[in-house]
Order: C-alpha cells, then sequence, then structure tokens
C-alpha cells in the first residue's frame, strides 16, 4: 500500500511560512524591503498591539499591475531574478519569492496597488492563502499592505509569541537595521495610534544621529577604505564611548545587514588596549563587494553571509579601522611634561677662576647612643617604657618586637583575638587584601571574601525589596540630566519605568525618546544617571524575557554591580565588619545573584600542607 502522498498547497505553505515568518518583526522586515526594492522614497509603518491585530506598511515605490499583484502571492514568484546565475549578482533585499506567500498563508491581508501609468490600482484580498477578493479600486501610486490577525490559522504559533514589549522590541530593531542602510529614504513608525519615529532622507551620519541620539555621534571617528576587494566606509566609535552593555554594533554588506561574529572580532582587535576589558565600542560599517565574491543564500532571513576571502577582508577591517584611530587622533598618547628646562648658568672660561670642592669631615667614632637613654615600647608586657642605658647590638633592639614563638618557631593562637576564630565571624578581625578580597581566620581556617561580589548581593537584596514593597528612596538632583534614547531603548524605558521610579529614580518622559533624570537611588550620590539607566535598559533587553520578574531581576542586578563598590577600593575595619555582618544577613551569601561565589574557605590541612 502507498503511504505517501503530497501534501495540500495550504499545508505546505503554512510549513514553509515557519521559516520566513517567525514573529511580527520578520513581516514588518519583509514588507519594508520590498518597499525598499521597488524604489521607494518615502515608507510608513503603522502598528496595533505589537503587530498582532494589525501591521500596516506604506509606500510610493512603483507599485504592481493588475497581474503582477494576483502574481506575487504565489511561491517562487520574484521580479528579482530569472535564471540561478543572477545569484551572483543581485543587488537587491529580496529574491527567493517566498515573503508575500509566507505572509498569506498564516495571515489576513489586504493589498492597495497601483502603478504610475494607470489611473486605477488594484485591491486584493487574502486569508490563509486564499484569495477572497480582487477589484479595481482608486489609491495611490505605490503599494499599501495591510496585514491582520498574525498566525490566525495556526494558534500554536499564535499562543508562542512573546509579550508585547519583547515583540515590539524586535520589530524596533528590524526597523533600525533597515533606516541604517536606507539614509536617503523617509522612515515614519506609528505604534498604536502614536508616532514613535519620523526619518527624513539625510546623510549617514546624520541617520545614525537621528536613531541614536547626538551623544552617539559625537563618540564617531569615519572609516574609509578602498581596495580592490572590497570597499569599507562607516563609523566606529571612540575608545572613551566603549560600554559593558547596550552597544550599538552593525555590519552591513552590500545595503544588507548581516550577522558575522568573526568580522565583528578584527573590530574587536583594533580596539585592543584602548579600551578596558570587557567593554565594547559601537561601530555602523558597511562593506560593497562584488556580488559575484558572496553567497546570501544561505538562510530565508538572509542575514548569513558567507564571503569567499574572508581572512583578507578581515585584516582589511582591522588595518581600516586602526588606521582611521590613528588619523583622528582617537588613540590615546602619551602625554609628556613639557614643562620649561631649568636653565643652568655656564662658567665663563675666560674668567680664571679657582674652584675647589668643599672640605667634609667625619668622626667615624662617634656613637650616638653611646651614654644616652632610649626609650620604647616592648612588644609584650603591660606596654610601659622600658630604658636601655647602652645598646651595642642592633639585633638585641630588634629581637624585643618580634612576636612570641613556641618551642618550634610556630606561633601560638594566643597570639590573635578569640573572636577571631568564631566560625560564624561575627566581630571578627578583618584583613583587606589588595582592595579586593577580606581575610579572616575562623576555626576550620581562613575565610576569604570578595569584597565587590558581597556588596552586588547586599544591594541587589535591598533593590528587589525596594521594588516589591515600592518604597524607594530617591536624592533629587542639583541640577536635572536629559536622556535620549533611541526608539527601541525609549520602549523598553517605558515599559519598566514603574520599577525604576520604585528604585528611587526620579524619571519623567519628555515625549519623543527623552527623558529627565530629577533623582537618584539614595546611596549611590555621584554615579552617572545616563551610565546607570542605560546599563539597565541593556540588561533588559539581553533578557527579552516577557516575565516581568524576570526583568526586575535585571534592573536589580545591574544597578547592583554598577553601584557595587569598585575592585581596590580600601575599607576601613568598621566599613569592613558591616559589610560582613549585611552579607551574613542576605538571602544567599554564598553567591551572586548571576551564580558567582562570595565566600570562599581556604580550610587549615590545605595550610599545614602547604608547610610540608
Amino acid at each position: 500500500m502507498d503511504i505517501i502522498h503530497l501534501l495540500p498547497d495550504s499545508v505546505a505553505n503554512q510549513i514553509a511560512a515557519g521559516e520566513v515568518i517567525q514573529r511580527p518583526a520578520s513581516v514588518i522586515k519583509e514588507l519594508v524591503e520590498n518597499a525598499v526594492d521597488a524604489g521607494a522614497r518615502n515608507i510608513d509603518i503603522y502598528i496595533q498591539d505589537a503587530g498582532r491585530t494589525c501591521m500596516q506598511v506604506i509606500d510610493d515605490g512603483k507599485g504592481m499591475s493588475e497581474t503582477d499583484a494576483r502574481l506575487a502571492f504565489e511561491r517562487h514568484a520574484t521580479s528579482k531574478i530569472t535564471r540561478a546565475e543572477d545569484l551572483f549578482t543581485l543587488h537587491t533585499m529580496g529574491f527567493r519569492g517566498e515573503a508575500l506567500p509566507s505572509i498569506v498563508a498564516v495571515a489576513q491581508v489586504t493589498l492597495q496597488t497601483r502603478t504610475h501609468d494607470s489611473e486605477l490600482g488594484t485591491r486584493l484580498e487574502i486569508e490563509g492563502g486564499r484569495v477572497l477578493n480582487q477589484e479595481p479600486c482608486v489609491c495611490a501610486v505605490g503599494a499599501n499592505f495591510e496585514v491582520r490577525n498574525l498566525f490566525f490559522n495556526i494558534p500554536a504559533r499564535r499562543k508562542f509569541l512573546k509579550s508585547n514589549h519583547t515583540e515590539l522590541n524586535n520589530i524596533m530593531q528590524e526597523f533600525e537595521r533597515i533606516v541604517l542602510v536606507n539614509n536617503t529614504v523617509s522612515f515614519s513608525l506609528t505604534c498604536d495610534g502614536t508616532t514613535t519615529v519620523r526619518l527624513v532622507a539625510s546623510n549617514l551620519r546624520r541617520r545614525i544621529v537621528d536613531v541614536f541620539g547626538k551623544k552617539v555621534g559625537d563618540d564617531l571617528v569615519a572609516v574609509d577604505v578602498e581596495t580592490t576587494l572590497v570597499n569599507i566606509n562607516g563609523f566606529v566609535g571612540r575608545p572613551e564611548a566603549a560600554r559593558k552593555k547596550g552597544v550599538h554594533q552593525y555590519f552591513f554588506v552590500n545595503g544588507r545587514y548581516m550577522r558575522h561574529p568573526y568580522f565583528a572580532k578584527a573590530v574587536t582587535e583594533a580596539f585592543a588596549g584602548l579600551v578596558p576589558e570587557g567593554e565594547q565600542v559601537p561601530y555602523f560599517l558597511y562593506l560593497k563587494i562584488d556580488p559575484a565574491n558572496i553567497d546570501v543564500n544561505i538562510s530565508p532571513t538572509k542575514t548569513e553571509v558567507k564571503f569567499e576571502n574572508e581572512p583578507a577582508i578581515w585584516q582589511i577591517i582591522h588595518a581600516g579601522v586602526r588606521e582611521s584611530l590613528g588619523r583622528f587622533s582617537a588613540v590615546p598618547t602619551i602625554d609628556f611634561d613639557n614643562a620649561p628646562e631649568t636653565e643652568i648658568p655656564v662658567m665663563n672660561a675666560s674668567v680664571e677662576e679657582s674652584v675647589e670642592p668643599p672640605q667634609l669631615s667625619i668622626d667615624t667614632a662617634y656613637n650616638p647612643f653611646a651614654g644616652k637613654s632610649v626609650t620604647y615600647l616592648p612588644a609584650t608586657g603591660s606596654g610601659s617604657a622600658r630604658n636601655k642605658t647602652s645598646v651595642d647590638e642592633w639585633a638585641d633592639l630588634y629581637k624585643q618586637l618580634l612576636p612570641e614563638t613556641d618551642k618550634t618557631g610556630g606561633y601560638h593562637e594566643s597570639m590573635f583575638p578569640d573572636e577571631a576564630f568564631c566560625e560564624e565571624n561575627t566581630g571578627g578581625v578583618y584583613f583587606q587584601y589588595r582592595g579586593l578580597y577580606l581575610i579572616s581566620a575562623t576555626n576550620s581556617g581562613l575565610m576569604i571574601i570578595d569584597q565587590h561580589r558581597a556588596h552586588v548581593r547586599i544591594l541587589y537584596d535591598r533593590y528587589m525589596a525596594q521594588m516589591a514593597s515600592q518604597e524607594g528612596v530617591a536624592q533629587g538632583l542639583l541640577f536635572p540630566e536629559l536622556l535620549s534614547l533611541p526608539p527601541s531603548d525609549a520602549k523598553i524605558l517605558e515599559t519598566i519605568i514603574d520599577d525604576v521610579r520604585h528604585l528611587g529614580f526620579d524619571v519623567l518622559s519628555l515625549g519623543g525618546g527623552s527623558f529627565s533624570v530629577n533623582g537618584l537611588p539614595s546611596g549611590i550620590e555621584g554615579l552617572a544617571p545616563q551610565t546607570l539607566l542605560r546599563n539597565i535598559i541593556g540588561s533588559v533587553r539581553e533578557d527579552g524575557h516577557p516575565d516581568m520578574t524576570a526583568h526586575r531581576h535585571r534592573i536589580a542586578l545591574s544597578l547592583s554591580k554598577t553601584a557595587a563598590i569598585v575592585e581596590g577600593q580600601v575599607l576601613s575595619q568598621d566599613e569592613m565588619e558591616g559589610l560582613v555582618s549585611d552579607l551574613l544577613r542576605s538571602t544567599n551569601p554564598n553567591l551572586t545573584p548571576d551564580g558567582k561565589t562570595i565566600i570562599a574557605v581556604l580550610k587549615q590541612e590545605n595550610i599545614s600542607r602547604m608547610f610540608l
């Protein structure tokens, strides 16, 4: 009995759609890229409920005829290529002919389109891959795609969509990637009736500033390299723009966004020795290369690109970035002391003078201690001063300063305070090692505490409690600071702004991605408000989890790491005792919130083995 059969087109299309359309952001990406390929100069995007309910993309491109509008929704129908060889001469964003069929297979789509040489346009309604209606209509030149109820016919896929905040953040990321490489096109993005972003056609640097803010633009250094293999232009950040999180890093090749960790390493190594370890710099690098030397037909998303000669391009990127840093004096230089030299008069040789060195007389028999009394405090005893009328041997004096030893030359436990051997170490004596660790003796050996991690744990518990109880205390700033954020970061801050306020931040939204910071949490005065908030936003973006508890964890952890005592900070005995006391009262004294060890104990038996 035959058991193999062909799947219906509707089922096959839904399966294929899963590779191309994964979330609302995928729909926006495909539709906007099609608009760019159509030569649009103005593109308007409308989002409702983070794309769940409705997404609309309107462009003023060349539009489609009645026949093309119907044929565009057939699988593998495209105007970009006609033969396999065309894959190696691509100059368009799309070419596979899969985007529109994948969208209509899992959504309800309405298209209105008209070409410039037609008086009437075409209106097409498709639901789940089936054409419901096609008729002439009056519309503007270009295309107007309206996508409603994504995954309406695949409940399992719709159920696995993330929160509106997460999906909208993904849309913003795709939007940023597209607008950064199409700076000659005007864009607008409207979310739930509010225009979030409006960008006019401009040069590349201005587009970066419009998207990410003036501060990012001020820290950029131009990169311009021309070779027979590849041309590279764009910008990299100065070393002082380096940050641990939330850094904007983009690679584009032939107008297409791509992920390429190998080339990213070339930029990172170009900054070796210029930025602290663990920090990264922003960059916006645009590669132009012969399409025959790359392969973009690797995945349906087209974000992975293979290069024919990757090592050579790696070297060109590395050298180009280093050259730009040197050309614009972005590389720190040694600041020598240029104070004027002291003028030393030159002796006039014509004047005959007898110059003789001064004569010194030394009494070698002089002893300053002979016949005098020397007062000193002994190392043991009552502590009263004792007199010694004559000190003939220096060694005898120093012997009085040595601690008592037992017969084997070892030290008695009585030389240390008894409370230092308390296992809990409450009220014990602590020693600080290199401004990094607190060391104290216990019954089982030596206890070593990482002071920075200990403070992170303490602050984390405090901030989590404040967000839960909504009792954060703000310390007002004398002069409020203005924080300008790109659209994606602004959306994140608006989502978490209540928790941020519960921590003690006094933040007011001014609209357009601008926020006024009027106060900081009590106890962290002196830290830069913009750095604190950007680190929090970067942590939440990396999390990408819809659960608000996870967001609160990220917020508290990010602020704790920033506000905790820095490595190398010297602490007094009272400060060390207070730190350990607070640590022992925390929810988990042994581990930081991200699972790193805080306390380690060097056992006495291990110490004894060192001296065998």
